[in-house]
């Protein structure tokens, strides 16, 4: 009879390397569905109560962007809450001229769009030979004779986009009695979300969030909106130079548009292309002002604001583009305005929540 030796009795066995059972994967699976089945709780809730998170939502953005201004009035003697009323009216002030300016020319071209739709449809004779091309091509391959002659589209979009583009009453009063109240206790409610913790460290961390956040978002809306201001009287002045009609008036529009990245300067090309060929005779003087725009803003995107803002905050452009498209089809135009500055919320929290510890890549 063989006998083992005793350093051999109740030796454990190695660790084996097969692959762990698939619960740990489908708890994994579990866990990802659940993330998911949140986000799209969070998403349709959002889009569904858009008349009330909308103004509230903007409230909070826009007034942590205002609260460097308002402390700045308040380190000068002048109570929190007289800040917030004066910043809020010195804010509608400027939006009101800005919209005046927009409105008047506006309002006249409204009044007239039939005999602009005619007079842009007699310009428009120099794409027949191709529309003709096209037509024939479609025809030798089977498809129907739909379209014989150019034709300008109707006007019966314009009602309807001037209500999706204007806010209701109510939300207006929601946003800017949430605007002027949250300037004024930011101060308390800074303090209530810092005290809320009980840690020293979680302390810290959430004050230089808030920090990060006001000081980032200030910046990024004084910086912005000097830019944008350049660009409207730049475009100004392109438009008073080029002899197009309301230089005023489109400039403005400029400056207003550049607020929304990517898709504003190629708004404000298309609507100078259409105002340029109702305006002039020809199609060579029609397309100077908006090409001289688009140098400005090839200027401006690709040199003045990264030497400006990319000091500070950079902002991958799909990052960029990917929230544009997602928070204007949830919240219209005024999400297009606060994507970018919840982007820059989103980074924020993700650089100091989830700090990046491991080795980076080596660059190629």
């Amino acid at each position: 009879m063989r006998v083992l030796p005793n350093d051999a009795v109740g030796t454990p066995l190695p660790d084996s390397k097969a692959e762990l059972p698939p619960v740990i994967r489908r708890a994994e699976v579990v866990a990802f569905a659940l993330v998911a089945l949140l986000v799209i709780c969070v998403v349709v809730v959002l889009y569904v109560a858009k008349a009330f998170f909308l103004p509230v939502v903007a409230a909070f953005v826009v007034g942590t962007m205002l609260s460097p201004a308002a402390g700045y009035l308040e380190r000068h003697h002048i109570p929190r809450a007289v800040s917030a009323v004066l910043l809020v009216f010195g804010v509608c002030a400027g939006a009101a001229f800005i919209v005046g300016l927009i409105s008047s020319p506006l309002m006249e071209w409204t009044t007239k769009l039939p005999e602009l739709g005619s007079r842009l449809k007699d310009k428009l004779h120099v794409f027949d030979r191709p529309l003709a091309l096209w037509q024939e091509l479609q025809n030798s391959l089977g498809g129907s004779d739909t379209l014989s002659t150019f034709q300008i589209p109707k006007f019966d979009w314009v009602q309807p986009t001037l209500e999706f583009l204007s806010p209701t009453f109510t939300e207006f009063l929601l946003f800017f009695a949430t605007l002027v109240l949250f300037i004024a206790s930011w101060r308390d409610l800074r303090r209530a979300l810092i005290m809320n913790f009980a840690d020293h460290a979680a302390r810290l961390r959430t004050l230089r969030i808030l920090n990060e956040i006001e000081g980032q978002l200030g910046g990024y809306l004084l910086t912005v909106t000097m830019i944008n201001l350049g660009v409207g009287a730049a475009t100004g002045i392109i438009c008073a130079v080029t002899g197009m009609p309301n230089p005023a008036g489109l400039g403005a529009l400029a400056a207003t548009l550049n607020f929304f990245p990517i898709i504003g300067p190629v708004a404000m090309f298309v609507i100078l292309t259409v105002v340029g060929v109702i305006a002039f005779s020809t199609l060579g003087g029609a397309v100077i002002a908006p090409l001289a725009f688009v140098g400005l803003t090839f200027l401006e995107g690709h040199f003045v604001t990264p030497a400006i803002i990319g000091r500070r905050l950079e902002l991958n452009a799909l990052a960029v583009f990917m929230a544009l498209a997602f928070w204007t089809w949830l919240w219209g135009p005024m999400g297009g305005f606060l994507s970018s500055p919840l982007l820059i919320v989103a980074l924020i929290f993700k650089e100091h929540l989830m700090p990046v510890e491991s080795p980076q890549l080596p660059p190629d």
